[in-house]
């Protein structure tokens, strides 16, 4: 997901200066370090084979499409079995009853109060919701990651003001539209009485431990329980009880910090000037240096219910405050909620949060404080495959008083620290989640870090290449491993606090001429993995992101534009199922209840590689989805199924 705006902006190095040891100063069974070989990366991949994993999936399923090559056109390219159709773009009216319907102005000349009735930019995380359990009729819940004011504005950032800066924050947030399929055509119903959008400045509550803290009051909010709009809506989750929880990831870049950040500030990497949103020039709550609480009020998993355009969307604070990526959630054996997130920051952290309570039916009524109680942990991946979740939890690993922590709101407001202190793994930018529909396998995507093997920060087992330019997938069962037969399978139970972990690929071209950058993927190549989704019938779709500042160049000349690829978890075959036009990441997948229809994201089409675009030229890199005579290139969503009606991916 986008890191900022060029190099200008990049956090090139990360912000956890921890001295947590990596995994080869942990173990003592294998202190030296793997050097990255092609012997070393097949030694790593086969030392901890997990037989249970295997045995438990399906013997492979045929991936059923014609798979596409890899590609540089400025095109959307499907198999040709499949249509794929535009849906919502940037622009887009989102269809809220009663209220009016802005045509979309190709030259970016809408107002702010225009966009708050539009669809938002940079669609990213994105969740399908049935109505009467119709498949072909319901509710899309969708990120607005990020804004390019380069394109969001006829002049872009030529000129500055304070009406720009609100349609900036218009259009961030989240979407909620009506959808429905007819003869085969998707549209988005108009006047519809769910649709919403909600902003960079939409009333929102807090709950949790940490609700009414110190550190989240500001003199707009004394109470510290009514934080103001959502932030970087990133990848996303739907909980078993029918809400959407939306992630708040690299908030830090809109504030403005002192030009010497504090300690706790800079390990959330606060800076002077952020990431050049430039919005703390009219919007006072964005200088930290004057409103230093406001940047805690941003960092959480906001819980939506899409079915009531009324319900004030709430920040779960139990959940911890990092740089959320996602928010997965899926059932412990005894019927909790269990909800896995990852921290996309080089060298950062994976977490799950596990409710005290058992989910009970009745909806969102009657779960609505379910996420508010239960226990945090962090993930440490030791050596030969064994892993532990340590609890984030006051008192307990040094999370005391004498180690900064008064409370568990401060745990959890300093969720990083928290982490550094009980001996966290430190992964290689920790991205989505997903868990196997059948067997309960975890799998989560480590996009990449250019940084590992710097600093005496070198390849370990579970981030096994030093210059990670590729990333890779990891794969993981919960519990010891151990048969139980009870149940006659394999632990898998979400709420253990042991696991069993191995590499699912080492992501790369085989064509590489260093080894590091060749990978282990069975099947077709790809590059930076990010998006990653089960469907119901236990396929795992792998989406990519690779960053327009290293696309088609040096290692990543021959892959192409970001894509879509579908793999057997049994067998690893994996199969590219669809390109991208130029510039674009491929992002935010859901299906239909009933597998006959996929929704996916085309994020930033004809992004530049400094992230920001001339608004003199807005058409230099793409003109997806408009074709030459739009005005500009457009985020959107697709939706794609099979000519013949069939499941897709078979």
């Amino acid at each position: 997901m986008g890191q900022g705006f060029g190099k200008d902006y990049e956090q090139g190095e990360g912000v956890n200066t921890t001295s947590n040891p990596f995994i080869h100063e942990v173990d003592g069974g294998r202190r030296h370090v793997l050097r990255c070989t092609t012997a070393a990366v097949a030694l790593l991949m086969g030392s901890h084979t997990l037989t249970a994993h295997a045995t438990t999936a399906a013997k492979g399923k045929p991936l059923g499409f014609t798979g596409v090559p890899a590609s540089s056109a400025d095109a959307l390219v499907v198999p040709p079995e499949y249509d794929a159709q535009v849906l919502y773009r940037w622009g887009d009216v989102t269809g809220m009853a009663g209220s009016a319907a802005p045509a979309f102005s190709a030259d970016a000349s809408n107002s702010w109060q225009e966009q708050l009735l539009q669809s938002g930019m940079h669609h990213d995380g994105m969740e399908f919701f049935p109505l009467d359990k119709n498949p072909r009729h319901g509710l899309l819940a969708i990120n607005h990651e990020y804004t390019d004011d380069g394109l969001l504005h006829s002049d872009g950032m030529k000129t500055w003001t304070a009406d720009k800066v609100r349609k900036s924050q218009a259009a961030h947030g989240v979407s909620v539209i009506e959808v429905v399929e007819r003869a085969g055509v998707w549209r988005v119903m108009p006047n519809s009485r769910y649709a919403r959008r909600i902003t960079g400045n939409t009333p929102m509550l807090f709950s949790g431990p940490a609700a009414g803290h110190a550190l989240l009051k500001t003199s707009a909010d004394p109470a510290g329980l009514r934080p103001l709009g959502t932030l970087n809506n990133c990848a996303a989750g739907q909980t078993p009880w029918g809400t959407f929880l939306t992630c708040e990831e690299n908030w830090n870049g809109y504030f403005s910090a002192q030009d010497k950040p504090n300690p706790d500030e800079a390990r959330y990497g606060l800076r002077a000037k952020g990431f050049g949103y430039r919005w703390h020039e009219f919007d006072e709550r964005f200088d930290a240096a004057k409103h230093p609480n406001e940047p805690h009020r941003f960092g959480w998993v906001v819980e939506i219910d899409p079915q009531d355009p009324t319900q004030t969307p709430i920040k779960r604070t139990a959940l911890g405050r990092i740089k959320h990526e996602g928010a997965t959630t899926t059932l412990s054996r005894d019927g909790r909620a269990v909800v896995y997130m990852g921290d996309d920051e080089r060298f950062e952290y994976i977490y799950k949060f596990v409710s005290r309570d058992k989910v009970r039916p009745g909806g969102y009524r009657a779960n609505q404080d379910i996420l508010d109680h239960g226990t945090l942990y962090v993930a440490r991946f030791d050596e030969q495959g064994y892993g532990r979740w340590l609890p984030l939890v006051h008192g307990e690993g040094g999370l005391d008083a004498a180690g900064g922590f008064a409370s568990q709101a401060e745990v959890l407001i300093r969720c990083r620290q928290a982490a550094d202190v009980v001996g966290a793994t430190r992964m290689d930018r920790p991205e989505w989640v997903a868990v196997h529909p059948n067997t309960g396998e975890v799998f989560v995507t480590l996009t990449n870090n250019s940084s590992r093997g710097k600093d005496g920060r070198l390849a370990d087992a579970a981030n096994p290449r030093n210059d990670n330019i590729m990333g890779h997938i990891i794969r993981w069962r919960e519990g010891k491993g151990r048969q139980d037969s009870a149940v006659s399978r394999i632990d898998g139970d979400a709420s253990a606090t042991e696991f069993r972990w191995m590499h699912f690929a080492l992501a790369g071209d085989p064509n590489a001429g260093k080894a590091e950058y060749r990978g282990t993927i069975k099947g077709d190549m790809y590059g930076s993995p990010d998006g990653l989704q089960f469907d119901a019938g236990g396929l795992l779709w792998i989406q990519t992101d690779i960053s327009t500042s290293v696309m088609h160049m040096g290692a990543y000349q021959g892959m192409g534009n970001n894509m879509m690829l579908c793999a057997d978890p049994a067998t690893g075959e994996t199969k590219r199922f669809l390109t991208g036009p130029a510039g674009c990441e491929i992002t935010g997948v859901s299906f239909t209840p009933d597998r006959r229809a996929v929704f996916i994201n085309i994020q930033h089409p004809g992004e530049t590689a400094s992230e920001r675009g001339d608004p003199a030229q807005p058409k230099a890199v793409s003109h997806w989805p408009d074709g030459p005579s739009g005005g500009r290139p457009r985020s959107a969503t697709v939706v794609i199924r099979r000519k013949d009606g069939g499941v897709v991916g078979t």
